[in-house]
């Protein structure tokens, strides 16, 4: 693999993370009590989270351009790997047999991908 398909494809993996830290944005939010459905909507989360967003879609249109389709719907797929982390260490949820094992066939596709043993 080259090095520009490499940036690339650290472009793409930053972009996965900014929407994964969008998502927890997002729902630390919904956690919240608000006075009413506008400051539920308006309030500085959801805002950032929004944001957040729009930054990892350029990222992605970004890293587009330098690695193929098949690599990108790989890289994405490490969002389920960050957004488990996250809430494993941020919201205290426990992984469940099943989620366990679900995490396990993601990363090991993610590894048999990059191997080249497709």
């Amino acid at each position: 693999m080259s090095g520009s398909v490499m940036a690339y494809a650290g472009l793409s993996l930053l972009g996965v993370f900014v929407s994964s830290v969008s998502q927890v944005l997002l729902k630390k939010s919904a956690l919240r009590g608000h006075e009413s459905a506008l400051r539920e909507y308006l309030n500085p989360l959801v805002v950032v989270a929004y944001a957040l967003f729009v930054g990892a879609t350029l990222l992605s249109v970004l890293a587009y351009r330098g690695i193929p389709l098949s690599m990108g719907s790989i890289l994405d797929a490490t969002g389920y790997v960050y957004v488990t982390l996250f809430g494993v260490t941020i919201f205290h949820e426990r992984i469940t047999p099943k989620k366990g094992l679900a995490l396990a066939l993601i990363v090991l596709g993610i590894v048999i991908y990059s191997l080249g043993l497709s």
